[in-house]
C-alpha cells in the first residue's frame, strides 16, 4: 500500500536554463505531504543556483503546511540572494496566498514563461 504523502503531492524538477530550477508541484499540499515540496526546495536552494520557480499549477489544495514550506523556502532563498518566484493561477493556490498576505512577500506570476522571462 503506498504511503499517503506519495499520492497526495509530487514535484517534478526541470532545469530550463543554466542555474534556473523549476519545481512543478501537483496534488495536495497539506500536513502529510508538505515535505514533498520542502525537500526539493531545500535541495535546490543552493549557492550555484541563479533562480528557483515554484509552479503551483497542478496543486489542488494548498494548506497551511504547504504555505509554511514556501515561507521557509523564501527565507532560505533570501539568505542566499536567490530569487524565488511562484506561479499561481488557480483559485486553490491564489486564495490561500492572498488570504494570508503572502502575495506581498512573494513574487507571484501567472505562468512559468512569465517567471522565466525575469532571469
Amino acid at each position: 500500500m503506498p504511503e499517503p504523502a506519495a499520492t497526495l503531492a509530487s514535484v517534478r524538477v526541470d532545469r530550463p536554463s543554466d542555474g534556473v530550477v523549476v519545481l512543478h508541484v501537483s496534488g495536495e499540499l497539506d500536513t502529510s505531504s508538505a515535505d514533498e515540496l520542502a525537500r526539493p526546495l531545500q535541495e535546490h536552494l543552493v549557492e550555484n543556483v541563479r533562480a528557483v520557480v515554484v509552479d503551483l499549477g497542478g496543486v489542488r489544495f494548498l494548506g497551511s503546511a504547504g504555505l509554511e514550506s514556501l515561507v521557509v523556502g523564501r527565507q532560505r532563498a533570501s539568505e542566499l540572494g536567490i530569487p524565488l518566484v511562484l506561479v499561481a493561477t488557480s483559485r486553490a493556490t491564489q486564495r490561500p496566498i492572498e488570504a494570508t498576505g503572502l502575495d506581498s512577500v512573494f513574487t507571484v506570476v501567472g505562468s512559468v514563461d512569465e517567471a522565466l522571462s525575469r532571469f
